[in-house]
C-alpha cells in the first residue's frame, strides 16, 4: 500500500468513526443497528462491522470487503446487511458512500407503509425530494437488493418498509445529512397532519424549486470542481484525482 493510499484509508477510518457516533447521538442507530460504508477503491469497501454499537466503534474495528461482500481484512465481522450497501453501489456508480439507519420518525413513516411523498416545505424540494418506500424484504437477504432496485437510479434516499431507511451520497457528509434530513421531513410531515391542516407545495411551486435547485447545483458544482483542482494541483495529483 502506498503511503497516499495508507493516508486516505485512515482518514476514511476516522469519518466512518465520526459520522457513526453522530447517528448515535442522534438516536438514529439504537443497540447495534444502523451501518456505514464508503468506497477505498473501485474494488473494495470500508464500512461498520455488525454487532457493535456506532457510538463505541473504532476506526479498528472497521472491514474492508469486496463488492460480494467477502470480509478481505478486519477483526470483525462483516454486518448481514452488506447486500443492501452493495446493491446501492451496483445501482448507482455515482456513490461513494452509504447511511443505513432507524431515524424513529421516519421508520414510523415506513412502518405505517407511507413514503415521504407529499413536498410539504421548500426544503424537501431543494434536498431529497420524494423518500419513495421500498417494499417489505428481510433483513440480510437478497430481498432487500431487490426491494430497492427501482428507487434507486431516481432517488437519494428510501425508506425501507417496516424495517428504517436507507441514505446515499458522494461523500459520507452528503450521505449522513440526507438522513438527517429525511427525519426531519418526517417530523415536519408529522405535525403537519396531526395539526389537521398540513398543505403541500402546488405543482407550480414545486416546478420553480426544482429549477432553483437546479441552478444552485450546477453553481454548487461548479465551486467544487475548481476547488479540487486547486488542491490536486496543490499535492500533485490529476483533475481524477490520481498521481500526476
Amino acid at each position: 500500500m502506498t503511503e497516499q493510499a495508507f493516508r486516505q484509508e485512515e482518514q476514511l477510518r476516522r469519518e466512518l468513526v465520526r459520522f457513526s457516533r453522530w447517528l448515535s447521538r442522534l438516536g438514529f442507530t439504537p443497540g447495534t443497528s444502523g451501518n456505514l460504508s464508503v468506497r477505498l477503491d473501485e474494488e473494495r469497501l470500508l464500512m461498520t462491522p455488525t454487532g457493535i454499537s456506532k457510538g463505541l466503534v473504532k476506526a479498528a474495528d472497521m472491514a474492508i470487503v469486496d463488492l460480494r461482500g467477502r470480509l478481505l481484512a478486519g477483526t470483525r465481522n462483516v454486518t448481514s446487511e452488506v447486500g443492501m450497501h452493495l446493491a446501492v453501489y451496483e445501482g448507482r456508480p455515482d456513490v461513494a458512500a452509504v447511511v443505513h439507519a432507524h431515524p424513529p420518525t421516519a421508520t414510523a413513516f415506513a412502518c405505517s407503509k407511507r413514503a415521504l411523498d407529499e413536498m410539504l416545505c421548500q426544503e424537501a424540494v431543494m434536498t431529497v425530494g420524494c423518500v419513495p418506500l421500498a417494499r417489505y424484504a428481510t433483513t440480510g437477504t437478497q430481498e432487500v437488493a431487490e426491494s430497492l432496485g427501482p428507487h434507486l437510479a431516481a432517488h437519494d434516499a428510501i425508506l425501507l418498509e417496516n424495517h428504517g431507511a436507507v441514505s446515499y451520497g458522494s461523500t459520507l457528509l452528503e450521505a449522513f445529512m440526507r438522513m438527517e434530513t429525511v427525519e426531519h421531513l418526517a417530523h415536519v410531515a408529522l405535525v403537519a397532519h396531526q395539526l389537521g391542516s398540513a398543505r403541500p407545495l402546488l405543482a407550480e411551486q414545486v416546478k420553480k424549486l426544482e429549477s432553483a435547485k437546479a441552478k444552485y447545483q450546477h453553481n454548487a458544482e461548479g465551486h467544487s470542481e475548481t476547488t479540487c483542482v486547486s488542491v490536486n494541483q496543490t499535492i500533485g495529483l490529476d483533475r481524477r484525482g490520481v498521481p500526476a
